[in-house]
């Protein structure tokens, strides 16, 4: 096949019936911009804007959550409230022994030695640290959630006031997820255990003493089937937990 020879736009290319010469013209960049322009403009399709709007959103509730872009949060589990009736009950048992101390400090110790006024500040103080201690267990236990989201499974551990750390488990990498309870009294106040485990290495991680565990796994098979099927999230799906 011969190489096509450019065209050379100042010889005439044919004639009219008069004669005339007829030139070729080369093609201008406004015709090529003016074909590309013709059709219907590009427009983000709506699950992509509705997408956007519930990120927005979560970004909003959740500021400490790290989420990908257009990812959004379909429900925030948190830990049921049975994991505080320990430190409770110890803090309340704590102070009551402290104000009953007081209170029958004059009959216990009737030589006043040493004397009542010198025990109020120590006590104010132990139950200062007592109540202060009480609150930082609560925070603690409260920041331990799990967030479920379109695209991943995120695990926020709290272990202190100063130790922290999040996990990240992408959908398309979960193979298995199950509760566990053990014991009448867990079913009684219907809590339990997050079971999850990952393709490939078999990586198994937990979430212990959620609420409603039966509840949580069947939401989180139904997020994930839609994943896998690739069909968006109708609407975020809310676990009812209880309000400490």
């Amino acid at each position: 096949m011969q190489p096509q020879e450019p065209t050379d736009y100042d010889k005439p290319v044919a004639y009219d019936n008069e004669g005339r010469p007829l030139y070729a013209h080369p093609p201008t960049a406004d015709a090529s911009v003016a074909s590309q322009a013709v059709g219907s403009p590009v427009m983000a399709s709506p699950m992509t804007a509705q997408n956007t709007k519930r990120h927005l959103d979560s970004v909003k509730l959740f500021p400490g959550v790290d989420l990908s872009e257009e990812e959004f949060i379909i429900s925030e589990v948190r830990r049921h409230v049975v994991g505080l009736l320990l430190p409770v009950i110890v803090a309340i048992i704590l102070g009551l022994v402290i104000i009953f101390g007081l209170s029958l400090y004059p009959k216990l110790v009737p030589n006043g030695n040493p004397p009542f006024s010198s025990l109020v500040l120590p006590a104010v103080l132990l139950l200062a640290l007592i109540s202060l201690g009480t609150y930082i267990v609560i925070w603690v236990y409260q920041k331990n959630r799990l967030f479920i989201t379109n695209e991943s499974i995120i695990q926020q551990i709290q272990f202190n006031l100063f130790a922290h750390n999040e996990q990240t488990v992408d959908l398309s990498e979960v193979k298995d997820i199950s509760y566990s309870q053990a014991g009448a009294f867990q079913m009684l106040l219907d809590y339990g255990t997050i079971i999850l485990t990952t393709e490939g290495d078999g990586r198994t991680y937990t979430f212990a003493t959620v609420t409603a565990p039966k509840k949580v796994v069947s939401m989180l098979n139904s997020v994930l089937e839609d994943f896998k099927n690739h069909r968006p999230v109708s609407q975020p799906a809310m676990v009812d937990t209880p309000v400490l």
